[in-house]
């Protein structure tokens, strides 16, 4: 079998069997590829040829090619993650990744906003369609910590205003339930009755521009969060509207997602939350991932101990 026909089959185990989002399958795809063309340079064209010796020398190229640490781990966890599938296939009798170990990385320091930043953006868009949608975004961006992808991949049966949570599929397609809190759920029932109504009127708008006799009816979108013709709203999109208001509120610095998501996480071990909580609500499949937040939890403890101890 050709390489290219693995590298399929290995991108629609990752998305079926996985259940990884788009843009993890994506880049692991990436990745792999990569791998592939290092081992064809090299005069592996076989993937039943692929030797412990030869994932070495790949790794020692990339670090070599003086790639990002994160960078370079990444691409190991995804070679080592194709190893073992042509392993399930057959294809390898023993998974020459093995004994490949990801390095351990320093974690970067965490950043998060302050409660008091966090005010000024979720009070900076103002009352128009936009305002109203944009608020709802933030409120629940920080309000449950869940990832981008996941925000845009919302639909309206994933909300339950009457109990106050929604349903979530997850990176890995394992579903989580996330509670929302008061201010977050009467921003959500203020876009859904007064803003996601006006949205969806221009995706109507457009389809009757459109439409021609022989078309047979569209059903319309149910994505919770729409753009201005209706559609759902993006990646990108959503990038723009964190980067908007974080101008506006005059948050310092390059705001982004992740730092809304770190702020949910961070204000909660700051006010007691265990780690196990934390690693359910955000989603992490190893609870390891969530205790870089136990630095908020140790900076504070210090500060608490600077602040009142006689001999601080």
């Amino acid at each position: 079998m050709e390489k290219e026909s693995y590298l399929e089959r290995y991108t629609e185990y990752l998305k079926n069997t996985k259940k990884m989002a788009e843009n993890s399958y994506n880049a692991y795809r990436r990745d792999v590829s990569e791998f592939q063309k290092y081992l064809s340079d090299a005069g592996v064209d076989r993937p039943e040829d692929i030797t412990n010796t030869d994932i070495v020398s790949y790794i020692l190229s990339l670090r070599k090619s003086g790639r990002a640490p994160s960078t370079v781990n990444r691409k190991i966890a995804s070679v080592r993650s194709y190893c073992s599938f042509l392993c399930e296939e057959g294809v390898l009798d023993d998974n020459p990744a093995r004994e490949i170990k990801v390095p351990h990385m320093e974690h970067r320091e965490l950043e998060y906003l302050t409660v008091e930043e966090v005010e000024r953006i979720l009070s900076a868009p103002d009352q128009s369609v936009k305002g109203i949608r944009d608020r709802s975004i933030l409120e629940i961006m920080y309000g449950t910590g869940i990832r981008v992808t996941e925000i845009t991949s919302l639909h309206m049966s994933d909300v339950n205003f009457r109990i106050g949570f929604i349903t979530c599929s997850g990176e890995y397609g394992k579903a989580r339930i996330i509670p929302l809190g008061r201010p977050c759920r009467r921003a959500l029932e203020r876009y859904v009755d007064e803003a996601r109504p006006k949205l969806l009127e221009s995706y109507r708008k457009r389809q009757r521009a459109f439409q021609t006799e022989s078309a047979g009816a569209e059903a319309e979108p149910d994505y919770l969060f729409m753009n201005y013709h209706g559609q759902k709203l993006t990646r990108q999109g959503l990038w723009k509207i964190v980067r908007t208001y974080a101008d506006k509120a005059g948050i310092q610095g390059k705001l982004t997602p992740q730092i809304l998501r770190n702020s949910f996480a961070a204000h909660m071990v700051q006010n007691g939350a265990d780690l196990k909580s934390i690693q359910e609500l955000m989603g992490y499949e190893d609870a390891a991932a969530a205790q870089i937040y136990l630095s908020v939890s140790r900076n504070r403890i210090k500060e608490v101990y600077d602040r009142t101890h006689p001999r601080a």
